[in-house]
């Protein structure tokens, strides 16, 4: 892979392996300076607080503790930030199904094509059901904002 500046315009090639066969592949058109605006405050909607009940749900999910001044204020921001994509005018705009708009992808069948050692596979989980992995238990979640409070009170720190 390969990556330089060519009259003002950045140059992608890359070369991709296929067992005996090699394809090269070249990109460009991609502007070394930003083709967007930023987006004025009096185009975004306005500010939203976030009310206790989905920060201590938003904690519970996440196992982040957003119960600080900082915290929230970062959450805001986030949110804020995340407020530019009302903006965006995308009529006209055809949904992708893939990142790489410059090239189609062919969805293959599912079929094993090499190996065929599935309960090899399986015998390495600690616990299977069927054909099936079965992973262990998401995040815990975090007690209620009652709960913790309580729990801080009585902790030692």
């Amino acid at each position: 892979s390969t990556v330089g500046l060519v009259n003002g315009v950045f140059a992608a090639s890359y070369t991709v392996r296929s067992g005996e066969n090699k394809t090269s592949h070249k990109c460009l058109g991609l502007s070394e300076l930003p083709t967007w605006e930023p987006v004025s405050e009096e185009q975004l909607p306005p500010p939203s607080t976030v009310p206790l009940d989905l920060v201590d749900k938003l904690e519970r999910l996440a196992l982040v503790d957003f119960r600080t001044k900082q915290g929230l204020s970062c959450l805001e921001k986030a949110i804020r930030f995340a407020d530019q994509l009302h903006v965006v005018d995308t009529s006209g705009v055809e949904p992708m199904d893939s990142v790489l708009e410059d090239r189609a992808l062919y969805l293959r069948s599912d079929v094993v094509t090499e190996g065929n050692c599935a309960d090899k596979l399986l015998e390495l989980s600690k616990t299977t059901v069927e054909e099936y992995f079965v992973a262990p238990p998401g995040n815990i979640p975090l007690p209620k904002r009652e709960e913790r409070t309580a729990m801080l009170k009585d902790s030692e720190f």
